[in-house]
């Protein structure tokens, strides 16, 4: 038998869930669910944690679309 996840449902559009992420920390130590985003591409909405301070739908890039930088 299979076990589902249930992810919330995004607060903002109601069409999306969100879906978490995790990075690793300054010092290299793992941090879980370090960031939410919304699955619905046409919202963005997104929360993140760093440096124990959270941030609320801060601006969202693709990575393809945009320049890398020259080194």
């Amino acid at each position: 038998m299979e076990s589902m996840i249930n992810f919330p449902q995004c607060q903002q559009c109601h069409t999306g869930v969100l879906l978490p992420f995790s990075d690793f920390g300054g010092q290299g130590a793992s941090v879980m669910f370090k960031a939410w985003v919304c699955t619905n591409p046409d919202c963005f909405f997104n929360l993140k944690i760093r440096n124990g301070d959270v941030y609320v739908n801060e601006r969202v890039t693709d990575a393809e679309r945009e320049p890398r930088p020259v080194r």
